[in-house]
């Protein structure tokens, strides 16, 4: 039999007629199946590698009623989306393992979900599998999406849940880290921009600072929620500032994006970074080296992240069972701002 393959695809039929089997044979070893005899089994694989035959996704997709298709849902704005260089890395990291896979990735930016929109296509059956990252309390369209896909999130999630996978770093001890650094410099009056209180990233990351204080037996400085932006650190240290009374000798600050904001509040205010005062950030994003003075900070590896997510869901999707719960160590970098 003679094909001219030149002229399109080639099709099952078409496969099954050079090898002389059925069609219904030809699906059964693309789609793997081992109820299949030797000798059809490689008269199938020989046409298939003569013909150049590409199996049509859409049709298997159907018939194994997965889209091949996963949802990477961001409960932010765009503006945070794309000002923020912790979810370049961490999309960036996603990309590159589901790159490596026969799925496609498809991006949700919602700071909410009027009209359950995000919600509905999920649960349509146009995805296999959702990642959900950077997720509030008030997040609650998240749950609809955890009850119809396999879900994993980047980060604790806000609500605890046994079953839940996740990969998170670990923001406790990041925030111990960075409080322990100030205080090993000589720092007494410590206190910190801290993030959102409904994230559990900002919640972690503070009680880091307080467990450090208690460890070293020291009283805790100023408290002021920022939300991991810069205008958000900036606001936070103009508040700090107007407090009054002695101006604290060390800050944590729990994103790197809050710390410029509040250095640039403190060049303003004359404030000398760091011989007035001394500051910790965290994430070492390319914002730590842009700030004058360089940024002491903790490193999360954002784009290991993206990875793990992915790979973790990837496992769901084929039927294994990967771990729950990955804690990846942040990492103090020094520079010049202690």
């Amino acid at each position: 039999m003679s094909i001219d393959t030149a002229r399109g695809s080639v099709t099952i039929e078409e496969v099954a007629a050079a090898a002389g089997v059925s069609r219904s044979t030809v699906s059964r070893v693309v789609n793997g199946s081992t109820a299949v005899s030797p000798s059809a089994l490689e008269a199938v694989r020989r046409a298939i590698s003569e013909l150049s035959y590409v199996p049509n996704r859409a049709a298997r997709s159907l018939a194994s009623r997965q889209t091949h298709a996963i949802a990477l849902v961001v409960p932010e704005d765009t503006t945070r989306f794309f000002g923020d260089p912790f979810f370049a890395a961490i999309v960036a990291g996603i990309n590159a393992r589901i790159g490596r896979s026969d799925y496609v990735l498809n991006l949700f930016i919602a700071s909410d979900d009027p009209g359950d929109k995000t919600t509905a296509y999920v649960r349509s059956g146009s995805i296999d599998g959702a990642i959900i990252v950077s997720h509030h309390t008030s997040d609650t369209f998240i749950d609809r999406i955890a009850a119809s896909v396999p879900v994993v999130y980047g980060g604790r999630p806000v609500r605890d849940r046994a079953e839940a996978y996740y990969v998170d770093v670990d923001n406790v001890q990041g925030g111990r880290d960075a409080t322990t650094h100030l205080i090993s410099h000589g720092r007494r009056r410590i206190a910190t921009i801290s993030g959102p209180v409904d994230m559990p990233a900002g919640v972690d990351r503070l009680q880091g600072w307080r467990e450090a204080l208690t460890l070293a037996g020291l009283p805790e400085g100023p408290v002021e929620d920022g939300d991991f932006t810069a205008d958000g650190g900036a606001a936070a240290m103009e508040r700090m500032l107007a407090r009054g009374g002695e101006l604290p000798d060390g800050i944590f600050i729990a994103s790197d994006l809050m710390a410029r904001g509040a250095l640039s509040v403190l060049a303003a205010a004359g404030v000398r970074v760091p011989h007035d005062v001394s500051i910790v950030g965290f994430d070492d994003s390319p914002v730590a080296v842009s700030v004058t003075p360089a940024l002491t900070t903790l490193r999360q590896p954002s784009r290991d992240q993206g990875e793990h997510m992915a790979d973790v869901l990837l496992e769901l999707l084929a039927g294994r069972e990967p771990q729950r719960v990955t804690i990846l160590d942040t990492e103090l970098v020094e520079r010049d701002s202690v």
